[in-house]
């Protein structure tokens, strides 16, 4: 894994790569709620196969600058500049949780830098019918949002472990950063309006979401694969919550490869 800096409007951002073979198809990745800290064991998974490039996404670990974002479009434009910024378009897009939200939305607007869409558990639709849970509601404390979000909490917690030599304060203001960016264009009930634009989307898509999660119901992935316009491939993964890269890496990262390896002999 390296580590380079980029510009988007002029903010910092922090992208992770990985992946041993240059010539390999690229593969960006738009972290979920909080963001990855650093680089974990579903990236590794992932780059056994492709280029697996991981910028992170505003006021997420690596990109400390946020608040001049004032609207969803905001975001979305500043995505679209992400992923032209890392010159590889077109990409295959992977978006989990927040960052499936942004995901679709790129592959919605500016689908001639998509190749293929990989959307995991994805913020941005809701039904009061069937609401989900409350992510900015929770009781305070170090547990809170690692029980909603992961079936396995110990997996989040190994994820923001603090580095020797770091302060545990820095990585505390980090996670309560990142956890207000995604409020941002997420709050109060994560609908971003995206389904009625996901008719632009033709891509070939695989839209995943863990058996356990408990942040988002089965109708939310169901309202995206019924509003997406290309080929759909559905999965659900056992033992996972809200985050399978973290619950289910190995599994995760075999699903992905797989639908991607398809895609390439088809």
């Amino acid at each position: 894994m390296r580590e380079t800096t980029i510009s988007v409007g002029g903010h910092p951002v922090r992208v992770l790569t990985g992946g041993d073979n240059p010539s390999a198809p690229p593969a960006v990745f738009f972290a979920g709620i909080g963001g990855v800290p650093t680089w974990v064991p579903f990236l590794d998974r992932l780059a056994e196969s492709r280029r697996v490039i991981v910028p992170s996404l505003p006021g997420f670990p690596g990109a400390a600058d946020f608040r001049h974002l004032d609207t969803l479009l905001d975001w979305v434009v500043h995505c679209v500049e992400t992923v032209e910024a890392l010159d590889e378009a077109p990409v295959d897009l992977i978006g989990s949780s927040a960052g499936g939200a942004l995901a679709a939305e790129v592959a919605a607007i500016a689908g001639s830098l998509v190749n293929r869409l990989v959307l995991i558990a994805p913020f941005g639709s809701h039904d009061t019918e069937d609401p989900g849970a409350d992510i900015w509601a929770q009781v305070p404390g170090p547990d809170s949002i690692p029980n909603l979000v992961c079936e396995r909490p110990e997996a989040w917690k190994h994820a923001w472990q603090v580095p020797e030599g770091a302060e545990a304060i820095d990585y505390q203001v980090m996670h309560t950063r990142a956890m207000e960016a995604a409020a941002r264009y997420l709050f109060p009930f994560g609908d971003t309006g995206v389904v009625s634009r996901l008719h632009r989307v033709d891509h070939p898509t695989l839209l995943l979401r863990g058996s356990e999660d408990r942040v988002l119901p089965t109708s939310s992935n169901e309202r995206f694969c019924a509003a997406l316009a290309g080929p759909v491939r559905t999965g659900e993964l056992e033992g996972a919550g809200h985050l399978p890269e973290l619950d289910t890496p190995d599994d995760l990262a075999r699903e992905i490869n797989a639908f991607l390896a398809d895609q390439e002999l088809g």
